[in-house]
């Protein structure tokens, strides 16, 4: 085991697979899945703004558009409808809303009024746009026909603005609405950096098995230069040089996940410490898992080119499957039922339980049986091969 650590830490390619590119890929998808990015942005579909009638009910309808979740207004007093239709053609804009002239008599005069929409309605921003245009109109459209009634009907009572500002303020609070929490185990500063929740743990878990073509290609020298045969010969017992093997690859790695998990702790802000015993549980029962492949790939392969394609291949095989690269919470059952043939899925599964989900140690317990089982498999199957190995010296 020390002698293998020894030759491990001496291999630059070492600290390439299993600190650089981790942490380098970890910026660069966290960078291009607004990582960095500041917490008081507006995610909001700009939508350009024209009001050419100047009527009361024309600024309701301003205020009710301002106060949307899904557009903000971009208003240019200096701009007209044909700048304003350029700007959507060139995608500087989602969309435009124009209020044209008579709009507020027509609406008094209980008639349907229309606005002036210039949006691609094909596309989903543009249907987003042209919804939130539609809803706007159907409350101010709703709240005058209702203050126009009640005006007949109550003339000494009912004032028609403040009707209107009563129905408008009925429709603020409507009879069913879709509410969307947060855990309150995370913390509202946390959620600026949701993009390393999952590119961090991804990409250390992608690249501990990447990182395993070293260690598999010692195993192999072992063999090529014949160490392995004069070792048999002393009082080393086969399943000790084997074991040996395994302690220094699950050392390694387990290591490389104590300094990512660090990493991404202080820099990245990714609360992985937000309970210590289960993300040390999930993280060393990972290490057990990806030891016991990098264990099975070094009995597999043949020479040092075998050594790193079978290194490569399970490395975007698992990852892929598993979520790394992709959440599979954003895809189908399906996917997520296969991708779970994955270990990393299962160790993915265990860290965002802790990291994002705000769970404790109990929720970590179904995916650490899950990697000790898949680690007692691959260390089973290396086991099997040593011995066909052994047959043959």
């Amino acid at each position: 085991m020390i002698k293998d650590l020894s030759q491990l830490l001496r291999e630059r390619n070492t600290f390439l697979f299993l600190l650089i590119m981790p942490v380098a890929f970890t910026l660069l998808l966290g960078f291009a899945f607004g990582g960095f990015g500041g917490g008081d942005s507006d995610s909001r579909l700009p939508v350009g703004f024209l009001d050419q009638d100047g009527h009361p009910l024309g600024k309701k309808l301003h205020d009710l558009l301002a106060n949307s979740e899904v557009i903000r207004l971009v208003e240019n007093p200096f701009l007209n409808a044909a700048d304003l239709e350029i700007q959507v053609m060139d995608e500087d804009l989602a969309g435009a809303i124009i209020i044209p002239s008579g709009y507020g008599k027509t609406m008094l005069h209980g008639k349907a009024a229309r606005l002036v929409l210039i949006a691609e309605t094909s596309t989903p921003v543009g249907t987003t746009v042209q919804n939130a245009a539609l809803t706007a109109s159907m409350h101010l459209d709703n709240a005058v026909r209702t203050a126009i009634i009640l005006e007949r009907l109550t003339p000494e009572h009912a004032q028609f603005d403040y009707a209107v500002d009563e129905a408008l303020e009925a429709w603020e609070d409507p009879p069913i609405k879709i509410t969307e929490t947060t855990s309150s185990a995370i913390d509202q500063e946390e959620l600026g950096v949701q993009a390393f929740t999952h590119t961090s743990p991804g990409m250390m878990l992608q690249f501990a098995i990447a990182g395993l073509m070293t260690a598999a290609q010692i195993l192999v020298n072992e063999r090529k230069t014949r160490s392995l045969q004069r070792m048999l010969t002393t009082a080393t017992l086969p399943y000790q040089i084997l074991v040996g093997h395994y302690l220094a690859i699950v050392i390694l790695i387990f290591g490389q996940f104590v300094l990512l998990t660090s990493f991404g702790q202080l820099i990245l802000r990714v609360n992985y410490v937000r309970s210590p015993v289960a993300i040390l549980a999930v993280v060393l029962c990972a290490a057990l898992c990806i030891g016991a492949v990098g264990l099975l790939i070094g009995t597999l392969a043949k020479n040092e080119d075998q050594a790193v394609t079978f290194s490569l291949i399970p490395m975007f095989l698992f990852a892929g499957l598993g979520g790394a690269w992709m959440p599979l919470e954003a895809t189908g059952p399906v996917f997520q039922t296969i991708g779970h043939v994955s270990p990393i899925a299962w160790a993915m599964d265990g860290i965002k339980n802790i990291t994002v989900r705000g769970l404790g140690l109990e929720s970590v317990i179904i995916p650490s049986l899950a990697l000790l089982g898949y680690a007692a498999l691959f260390f089973g199957l290396a086991v099997w091969r040593f011995r066909a190995i052994n047959e043959k010296l």
